[in-house]
């Protein structure tokens, strides 16, 4: 490529002279070369071509060392979507609303037995599994005098950075025994997670994964044990009108230790659910009684 530069301009000792450059084809050992290409001298009007002998080289080559990774990666192709078990990008996005993130690409949705072969993990030795709750004084609830909102948030929060490090996450879902409340647990334990299928009963399950009322963060690993559940109002948005729909609770419980102990879980599970039975009824009381007074 030959380009002319001007007489003026700010081009140093190159103003008026010709510029040539050349591509040249990659070497084994270089990333990318050019080649500059200067004249000796500059061009009279009684000379008007160039030839290679008034031409000097000036190479300069780059080493596969010194190129930026974003060099170094040219060539190399990406396939999307790239999903494999443990890998789908609308449970993942949906674990995500859940606060945990699984950066390595590694998260089971569990419904049913045959996941828990995908999963990699062994069938449960009982199904159903019937679980006797350990005693209300290990879950205490958040906002109680004997846990501040604080220290539950505090403990929550890492106990979600711990589950999105994990190298694998199982996450079972399910009604709880005896009603339609929807749960899921997110868990790094392979051993808990066949027995929570075991304890949950089945439901539905529904192509796009959304959360569920009650959502178990459950670690496995911790030096430091920790068990409590809360009681939360949201309000969702419609993405259709925009419009706030009517506010509903949802629960969070959070356990951790060395070892899980799945009784503290079921716990945790069984109060949750109770203590949204009486939320929806007082405001179906609520309701009935402004709709009494409007009258």
């Amino acid at each position: 490529v030959l380009y002319h530069l001007p007489s003026t301009g700010g081009f140093g000792e190159h103003q008026g002279q010709y510029l040539r450059y050349q591509i040249e084809p990659m070497s084994p050992r270089a990333i990318l070369s050019f080649s500059r290409r200067l004249p000796l001298q500059r061009l009279s009007g009684a000379s008007s071509s160039l030839n290679d002998s008034s031409i000097a080289v000036v190479r300069r080559t780059f080493a596969t060392a010194n190129v930026p990774p974003s060099i170094q990666r040219v060539g190399k192709r990406d396939v999307f979507p790239n999903e494999y078990p443990g890998q789908n990008y609308s449970f993942n996005w949906s674990l995500n609303k859940d606060g945990v993130t699984p950066i390595n690409k590694s998260a089971f949705r569990i419904t049913k037995p045959l996941d828990l072969k995908i999963a990699g993990l062994e069938q449960p030795k009982t199904k159903p599994l019937k679980v006797t709750p350990a005693p209300a004084s290990q879950m205490p609830e958040a906002g109680s005098p004997s846990l501040s909102f604080d220290l539950f948030d505090e403990k929550s929060q890492t106990i979600k950075n711990s589950l999105t490090k994990s190298l694998h996450l199982y996450c079972p879902e399910g009604h709880a025994p005896a009603t339609r409340t929807g749960v899921r647990v997110i868990t790094n334990s392979a051993t808990l997670a066949p027995d929570m299928l075991a304890y949950l009963e089945r439901m539905p399950r529904k192509d796009e994964p959304t959360s569920q009322p009650v959502t178990v963060y459950a670690f496995e690993g911790a030096e430091e044990a920790f068990a409590s559940f809360a009681i939360e109002e949201v309000e969702d948005q419609d993405i259709y009108t925009g419009e706030m729909m009517d506010p509903k609770s949802v629960a969070a419980v959070v356990v951790t230790g060395a070892k899980l102990d799945i009784k503290i879980i079921v716990c945790g599970i069984e109060l949750s659910v109770a203590a949204l039975a009486a939320d929806a009824e007082e405001r179906a009381a609520a309701a009935a009684a402004a709709a009494a007074a409007a009258e």
